[in-house]
């Protein structure tokens, strides 16, 4: 089979998922339909549509798109179904229901931006940082009805530095990924379909714990300063740029104000401080102790302002009498 003969769909809404399409459609594959969320409503009245990335770079390559409300309804299926699709890509999308994902005759394979069957879930990459994991990576794999635990077709391994977040190794494993999916479906087509695939169990060993990568909701964001230094400090960078880890400054009259924390430094040096207390040369410096150490904290975003540096915050805020909460 030819790649200009092998007809593709794709699905994704995000960024992330903009690169894999880009990759197809500059290497000349047959994209003829993209699936993406439908347009969102945003500034203060919803007055305004703004369309997901993936639908403006497919609009911009003059690629046919389709933004179902449902995925199971009705007109929506038969419209996929008379694109008369060979194969199915997805990338950072919903989940689909069994007469989509089971549709072309080739199937639907997903990237997953984790090494299955680790992470299974809505936020790989957070999780993995937050859990100070050395290495991550991406994942292709066959779709079956349980969420992200379909045959494994390739996987490729990627480091996590000491210094990473969230969002530089959103951007690697993105290009990483991209690449991945080419790869997939030139594997696809050697093999027309029958393409030798693993379970994912195989990838366990009796001593792995298996780790989920569940939605984050705000309340996750909290930061609990009780725990060690590098737990903190995982935790913050596993959620920056975003959402971002928050914390509130307690002042002594009780007032309390939202704390964004983007970036920070560890501090290994023991105290008899209260875990959450700060200290503070009120100019440079912003340091709030845990179990073990110190967090200096060194991006920030105070609520209702715009995110800066912890002397910038300091030459505005006295917090000499404050601690975290």
């Amino acid at each position: 089979m030819e790649k200009n003969n092998l007809r593709i769909i794709f699905m994704g809404t995000p960024d992330f998922a903009v690169a894999s399409l880009r990759a197809l459609v500059e290497g000349k594959y047959r994209v003829v339909g993209v699936v993406t969320m439908p347009d969102k409503p945003i500034g203060r009245h919803g007055s305004v549509l703004q369309a997901s990335p993936v639908k403006q770079y497919a609009a911009a390559q003059g690629l046919r798109v389709l933004q179902p409300e449902r995925l199971s309804a009705p007109t929506f299926v038969d419209e996929l179904r008379a694109l008369r699709a060979d194969l199915q890509i997805v990338v950072a999308f919903r989940m689909l229901p069994r007469v989509v994902w089971e549709m072309p005759r080739l199937g639907t394979f997903n990237l997953h931006a984790s090494l299955l069957p680790q992470y299974r879930g809505a936020a790989p990459i957070n999780w993995a940082v937050i859990h100070g994991d050395k290495e991550t990576g991406v994942t292709t794999f066959f779709l079956r009805h349980e969420i992200d635990t379909g045959r494994i077709i390739l996987q490729r391994r990627v480091p996590i530095a000491e210094t990473d977040d969230a969002g530089t190794v959103h951007d690697r494993l993105m290009a990483i990924g991209a690449a991945l999916v080419v790869e997939t479906v030139d594997r696809i087509i050697d093999h027309d379909g029958h393409v030798e695939t693993t379970e994912q169990e195989v990838f366990l060993t009796g001593t792995d714990a298996l780790r989920e990568a569940p939605k984050i909701f705000r309340d996750t964001c909290r930061i609990d300063w009780n725990l060690p230094t590098v737990r903190v400090y995982n935790f913050i960078r596993g959620l920056a740029p975003y959402p971002a880890a928050w914390t509130e400054i307690l002042s002594a009259d009780g007032r309390r104000t939202a704390l964004k924390v983007f970036r920070s430094e560890r501090i290994a040096e023991p105290h008899a401080l209260s875990s959450g207390a700060i200290r503070t040369d009120g100019r440079r410096h912003l340091d709030v102790a845990t179990e073990d150490g110190f967090l200096r904290l060194l991006d920030v975003q105070p609520a209702g302002k715009r995110r800066m540096t912890a002397d910038q915050f300091l030459n505005g805020t006295d917090v000499s009498a404050c601690c975290m909460a």
